[in-house]
């Protein structure tokens, strides 16, 4: 399947999970004719090589956040994510990266909204726990609606964003998640973030 072909059955996937407000939102960009690249082309990359040098370079954390779905009886849904960039001023767009394999992006697909929480520097044990799969990711954790989407807004992040799902491209083994910002804002306190560096959490220091 080509890239079009991919970024396509994306959105169908995303409006068949019955996503409100995604039809005629949630559109495949325009792709150019790719030229296939060969086996002959094809760096010889060795994923654990890959994941250790893609390591040094320091991220900030967040929790994507989505509302329990009409029906479903397991809750909010919930995942840390370092893969996140801010990507569009006008209109206002973030960006957050997801594997294809994992289980909670279907209920934020289905949900069709979600709320980004970037986590500050004291929640490392608390993105441990979003990490798990499989578990109550939300039980003991205090949260309130975020004020658009209903998203689980977690007390104590130094900031949180709003958000609808605007676009969906695949990217590899990966799916790139584009939302468009309702709302946004940050927190009281010294809003020192959580960084991911090495495998390892860290802080900034002066």
């Amino acid at each position: 399947m080509g890239h079009a072909g991919m970024a396509a059955a994306a959105v169908r996937y995303l409006r068949s999970a019955g996503a409100p407000g995604t039809e005629g939102r949630v559109e495949p960009l325009p792709r150019p004719d790719l030229r296939a690249v060969g086996d002959d082309e094809r760096a010889p990359i060795d994923p654990a090589e890959f994941r250790r040098v893609l390591g040094n370079f320091a991220t900030g954390v967040t929790v994507v956040t989505a509302p329990a779905g009409e029906g479903e009886s397991a809750g909010p849904a919930g995942f840390a994510c370092q893969s996140f960039s801010a990507l569009s001023l006008d209109p206002p767009l973030i960006a957050f990266m997801v594997a294809r394999t994992s289980t909670t992006w279907p209920r934020i697909a289905r949900a069709g909204v979600f709320c980004v929480n970037v986590l500050g520097a004291h929640q490392g044990d608390l993105c441990r726990g979003f990490a798990v799969s499989g578990a109550d990711k939300f039980a003991g954790v205090a949260h309130d609606p975020a004020p658009v989407s209903g998203s689980p807004r977690l007390v104590g992040a130094p900031a949180w964003i709003d958000c609808t799902i605007h676009a969906v491209h695949t990217g590899g083994d990966h799916l790139i998640v584009v939302g468009r910002v309702d709302a946004l804002g940050t927190a009281d306190g010294d809003g020192a973030p959580l960084l991911f560096h090495r495998g390892r959490f860290g802080r900034l220091t002066d």
